[in-house]
């Protein structure tokens, strides 16, 4: 027998105390260092001899036993558990808006069994435990899924569009998505081909750290989020996150120019080829963009459907332009192609491109620069590309390029038609000029 994957000696000496994971231990090593925290389960891979606890800190340790190690227990663990306090009261002077959960690590908890983050608080948890939200608006919380972000699909896009739109036709005054982070941007841009020109505000928002850690931006993310749902005059698909790493700037970023780009800081989205459109500061919506889509907008318009028949490529050197043969053959009808600087592949491509956008097929050019946009015409290879039938997509970030052209192809396959709505400015995505690459936050107007 063995204690959650502790064998050998190791595990005859946890098992002699009567220790289970999520039990208190402590070890003295033969070195006279201490440790005191939660025993954790052994993994697969990890070296024997080795314990490991999760200290009081919220850190994990791994410590080395030697023979003159003492272990022993402090107390009986709890399994993890969470209480839901009672919700505010509603007040009906408040905006109504809708809090859609999808999972993600702003409605996620620490498993200290493991110290993963899983997926395990409802949205209503999460607003029960986040009191402000009675001050900020009257939510009304539902889960849709509780998936991590990386296994969305255009399933998922098009099962969060349609809850939106039943929001919408409700009277819901705005929308709130609690998403995963990895891949909020894609669902972003989705929605926002799906809900375009949207009455109120739709708000995407999530959390670098979960709700239970010390240091977690869920609460004021939400918060923010909330206020650009039931505030801003404009309504917009956007992403409400950190502006920084301090706790008193929310950036609102266009659903269509905004990119994770830090795995783990709070102001890891940052809008691309644009600026935040608004701040939220102080519970304020500060607006800073122009010609946006006014709250209360006419014109409406619910689009849902995805054709899955789309792949998003980076080039690299040396990468041959068979693969492009290769997945048409496998029933691939549209490339967006992430081409170096001002959108460019190996020339050895051109004859496979224009085989392929003579049968039919659509290929778009991005750059992997995320700064600048596309321009085909300087040189010779870029001038062969565009007679070969490739369409340049200006300054269109290629993630929002792979999802819109998933979204045309769903209506449309003539080449013709696609080059048309891909070239047209939908939702924000393609911009009149490209703007500098920021060096610095000191040009940001927060007040």
């Amino acid at each position: 027998m063995s204690v959650s994957g502790y064998k050998g000696k190791l595990g005859e000496i946890l098992e002699s105390i009567g220790a289970e994971v999520g039990d208190e231990i402590e070890v003295l090593t033969g070195d006279g260092r201490r440790y005191v925290g939660y025993l954790m389960s052994r993994t697969e891979y990890a070296a024997e001899g080795l314990i490991t606890l999760k200290l009081r800190n919220g850190y994990n340790v791994g410590v080395a036993l030697d023979d003159r190690a003492v272990v022993r227990k402090v107390s009986k663990g709890r399994a993890p558990s969470f209480t839901r306090e009672e919700l505010p009261p509603v007040n009906p002077n408040l905006p109504r808006i809708a809090l859609l959960g999808t999972g993600g690590t702003i409605a996620s908890r620490v498993d200290y069994r493991t110290g993963a983050v899983r997926p395990a608080m409802t949205t209503e948890d999460l607003l029960s435990t986040v009191r402000e939200v009675a001050e900020v608006a009257n939510v009304e919380s539902e889960v849709l899924f509780s998936v991590y972000s990386e296994n969305m699909t255009s399933r998922e896009w098009d099962a969060i569009g349609g809850a939106v739109h039943d929001r919408i036709t409700k009277g819901y005054e705005g929308v709130v998505i609690a998403h995963g982070t990895d891949t909020m941007g894609y669902t972003a841009a989705a929605l926002s081909f799906v809900l375009q020109r949207p009455p109120v505000p739709v708000v995407l928002v999530g959390a670098q750290r979960s709700s239970d850690r010390p240091s977690s931006d869920a609460a004021t993310n939400l918060l923010g989020a909330l206020s650009v749902a039931g505030k801003a005059p404009f309504a917009e698909v956007v992403v409400a996150m950190h502006a920084w790493h301090s706790d008193d700037v929310i950036a609102v970023h266009r659903g269509t120019r905004v990119v994770k780009l830090h795995t783990s800081s709070r102001d890891a989205f940052q809008s691309v080829n644009s600026r935040p459109i608004a701040y939220v500061k102080e519970g304020r919506v500060i607006v800073k963009a122009e010609k946006l889509n006014p709250r209360g907008a006419i014109g409406y318009s619910y689009q849902p459907g995805f054709d899955e028949r789309v792949i998003l490529l980076k080039f690299f050197p040396g990468m041959k332009g068979s693969v492009l043969q290769l997945l048409a053959e496998r029933g691939y009808r549209g490339f967006v192609l992430e081409g170096t600087g001002l959108g460019h592949v190996a020339s050895s491509w051109i004859p496979v491109i224009r085989q392929l956008t003579s049968d039919g097929a659509f290929i778009g050019m991005c750059s992997q620069c995320r700064y600048g946009r596309v321009n085909m015409n300087v040189y010779y290879n870029g001038r062969d590309l565009l007679a070969a039938g490739v369409t340049p997509l200006g300054d269109m970030l290629p993630e929002v390029a792979y999802v819109k052209l998933s979204w045309a192809l769903h209506r449309t396959s003539d080449p013709d038609d696609l080059r048309e709505i891909m070239l047209t400015a939908l939702a924000g995505e393609i911009g009149e000029r490209s703007m500098p690459l920021r060096t610095s936050w000191s040009d940001e107007p927060w007040a």
